[in-house]
């Protein structure tokens, strides 16, 4: 990771176990279900090629049309139902790790900040799906 950025972290402990919280994180149909972090925004498409040198691409957008982009990469190491890393289409890191204890699972997300806005405001924002992420797996 690029020693310039600032690093960004964020958690949830899921009341289900790693397998199902696994596959609802890397399940391309799943992803569209809780992929936002707010009821106004979705993601109508995602594609994901869960490998190392495999690539992954989300469609996220406004409901209403008025603002959209790509969040895409590649995944530089997958370990099932424990790890997996990734760069950024724009060259930023991020590691995912996965933890169960006792039924619960814990998802511990680190990434490279980007430039544009503010720290808070990206670890709000991460936060936010995650806890979406959190939500859609305990209903499940």
């Amino acid at each position: 990771m690029d020693q310039k950025r600032s690093h960004l972290t964020v958690e949830v402990l899921i009341e289900a176990p790693l397998a199902k919280v696994w596959k609802s994180f890397t399940n391309p149909e799943a992803i569209k279900q809780w992929n936002n972090a707010s009821p106004d925004w979705h993601t109508p498409a995602a594609q994901n090629d869960l490998r190392k040198g495999g690539s992954f691409s989300y469609r996220m957008e406004a409901k209403d049309g008025s603002f959209g982009f790509d969040f895409g990469g590649v995944y530089d190491e997958v370990v099932e139902k424990e790890l997996i890393e990734y760069t950024m289409g724009d060259g930023r890191t991020a590691k995912v790790l996965f933890k169960e204890e006792d039924g619960q699972t814990e998802v511990v997300e680190t990434f490279e900040a980007e430039e544009e806005n503010s720290l808070e405001m990206q670890q709000a924002g991460w936060q936010a799906i995650l806890d979406n992420f959190k939500n859609f797996v305990e209903k499940q």
